[in-house]
């Protein structure tokens, strides 16, 4: 499942980025404008990896000590980090996003494009993470194959509403970037009604999301790996886009 969950996502991409090269006129500019947006994107993933991987791999280790209550109380303390952050890169990332873009490679022919993107795919940016954090949690359980669905909805959902936006709603850019924030929303939506539903075993619970400083610790030591990984990758995109 965890396979099947990547190839749908690069498929997924590879779809995405087809239809914006497609956009009557423009689209050659419209897919470079979508290619500048990928550094945040990948740090906004980064975000989620260093809240939530850490915190996924220390779960796993307390349910193996049968200590589900520490479990949950540590998917809370995520949930609860996973929000703020959200909000804080959302802010931070409007306010700056035309020097950061430019800064990333942008000329005066794509910085439309791109800030037309990134303006919408930004107000999705807090269930990109709840979505990317919290399946993390579903995947540490053994529920591979609902998190493989969280994947596959998003997925789906975001081919079909492309076109739809893109091409029949005249869009362009704006649309592509509607058509995913809706998808990831429809996403977090399904991971979050599963971790609060009966069929999970750890259950995100309001009594959990109080933050614990040294529970968050634990966690983020151990997220620091994955999210240096992501955020070099994402520095490799804007070397490469300024080249």
């Amino acid at each position: 499942p965890a396979i099947t969950a990547q190839v749908i996502n690069a498929l997924y991409n590879i779809v995405d980025r087809m239809y914006i090269g497609h956009i009557p006129q423009n689209g050659d500019l419209a897919l470079t404008g979508l290619g500048l947006c990928f550094p945040i994107i990948m740090l906004i993933a980064a975000f989620a990896s260093l809240i939530a991987q850490g915190g996924a791999s220390i779960a796993a280790i307390f349910m193996g000590q049968n200590s589900d209550n520490k479990a949950e109380k540590l998917m809370g303390n995520c949930f609860t980090l996973l929000i703020g952050t959200g909000i804080v890169l959302t802010v931070l990332f409007q306010v700056f996003k035309r020097p950061i873009l430019f800064a990333v490679g942008a000329s005066v022919n794509t910085i439309g494009y791109a800030e037309d993107y990134i303006r919408i795919y930004l107000i999705g940016s807090l269930p990109v993470l709840i979505a990317l954090g919290l399946n993390m949690f579903i995947n540490t359980q053994g529920f591979s194959k609902v998190g493989m669905k969280t994947v596959l909805i998003g997925a789906v959902l975001n081919i079909i509403l492309d076109p739809i936006f893109i091409f029949v709603f005249n869009m362009g850019v704006k649309g592509a970037a509607l058509a995913t924030i809706i998808s990831q929303a429809v996403s977090a939506v399904w991971v979050f009604l599963f971790l609060i539903g009966k069929k999970t075993k750890l259950r995100l619970k309001l009594s959990c999301m109080k933050l614990d400083f040294e529970l968050m610790k634990q966690s983020l030591g151990l997220g620091i790996s994955p999210f240096v990984m992501l955020s070099t990758e994402s520095l490799i995109s804007v070397v490469l886009n300024a080249s």
